[in-house]
């Protein structure tokens, strides 16, 4: 009796395990259907709030459900909504500073022909449901603060400075901070009168709008792109400051050349996908994908992941920067290349980003 009953034991266990993703699918639809934030396994959060924050952004305030596990201020989180029937997944940095309530908010700026930034932007309302993943990002603040920070945001760069400036106010803006904001129209900056009112107040935080288009006004305005002559006039001292910059790829990088040989420290974020150069004597090898038993042909120097899209595959994917992890799958053989720092990696147990990894050999994933 005791080896029949053990046996059925054994049985009712397989059969949970089997019925057991059904099971959450089916909460989770359920939970759903009656505006519940319920889910046994997802992280999902309700819209709070809606605000237009400049002419092309707006701040959402979300209220996750209890699986959220937090944030530090600078981070991403990975924002699932729905449009059309379909899922998508794109990467957001968020604005604001852990609260105790665990509301999050984050500020999206429309992208031209950008769907879902399109959707959050025009059709998102209060009372929405979306999905978020774990924070990620290491463009936060240390512990113990160095002597001098600046701040330099271009575009939607602004959204994880503004997390880590309404940080150190949160702290009493313990250290001497400089943000300088550069954008072309004065109506595409996002939290100017918040900049500024915190700039009036907390004498150890400094504020400089640089304008590319809009003549200047403001006395804490200044015209130019970056250059040398910049930043000997708002920074006069460079050499003692820790940098944060961020914004769009080709801004960074100006930002990089013109500051990191200068500066204490420096630590940046591009929010647009870069840009290999092709490969010259681009060679073709076969990718063959475990999972749904696919075999295809590939170019040597061209990310996977936008091979695998050429060809009808839809890997998931975030920031498509490297950066998020949404895309990383296994690799069970083959050499690969990372197109960022140009790193070789023969490893049979690497997870690999596909946004910026190249096969090198013949290749074996995963998906």
């Amino acid at each position: 009796m005791a080896k029949a009953n053990g046996g059925l034991r054994g049985a009712a266990q397989l059969l949970r395990r089997a019925l057991g993703p059904m099971d959450t699918a089916v909460f989770d639809f359920w939970a759903r259907e009656f505006g519940s934030l319920a889910s046994r396994e997802r992280v999902l959060a309700r819209v709070i709030a809606k605000r237009d924050e400049s002419a092309r952004a707006v701040t959402l305030e979300l209220q996750p459900n209890k699986r959220f596990q937090g944030f530090s201020a600078g981070q991403h989180v990975n924002l699932t909504v729905e449009i059309d029937g379909r899922r998508h997944t794109r990467s957001y940095s968020l604005t604001g500073t852990p609260r105790a309530d665990g509301r999050v908010s984050l500020t999206v700026q429309k992208v031209e022909g950008g769907l879902v930034s399109t959707h959050l932007f025009a059709e998102i309302q209060v009372g929405d449901i979306v999905e978020l993943g774990s924070a990620f990002g290491e463009m936060t603040l240390p512990e113990v603060l160095p002597g001098r920070l600046l701040f330099l945001a271009a575009g939607s760069g602004i959204t994880p400075l503004m997390s880590l400036t309404r940080e150190l106010d949160r702290r009493g803006m313990p250290v001497e901070t400089t943000l300088i904001y550069w954008a072309r129209h004065r109506a595409d900056l996002c939290f100017l009168p918040e900049l500024r009112a915190l700039a009036a107040r907390e004498p150890n935080f400094k504020l400089r709008i640089a304008l590319t288009g809009d003549a200047v006004t403001g006395s804490d305005e200044l015209r130019g792109r970056p250059s040398a002559e910049l930043f000997a006039d708002a920074v006069p001292e460079l050499a003692n400051q820790t940098a944060y910059a961020c914004g769009p790829a080709g801004f960074v990088q100006q930002i990089e050349n013109l500051v990191k040989p200068v500066a204490r420290s420096f630590q940046s974020e591009a929010f647009t996908p870069p840009t290999f150069e092709p490969v010259v004597g681009t060679q073709t090898v076969t990718l063959m994908l475990a999972k749904s038993n696919r075999v295809l042909t590939v170019k040597t120097g061209e990310p996977l992941l936008a091979a695998l899209e050429a060809q009808g595959v839809k890997p998931k994917y975030g920031c498509r920067m490297g950066i998020c992890n949404t895309c990383a799958c296994g690799k069970r053989e083959g050499l690969t290349r990372n197109l960022k720092n140009g790193g070789d990696s023969a490893d049979p147990e690497a997870n690999l980003r596909i946004c910026i990894s190249s096969a090198q050999s013949d290749l074996t994933l995963d998906l």
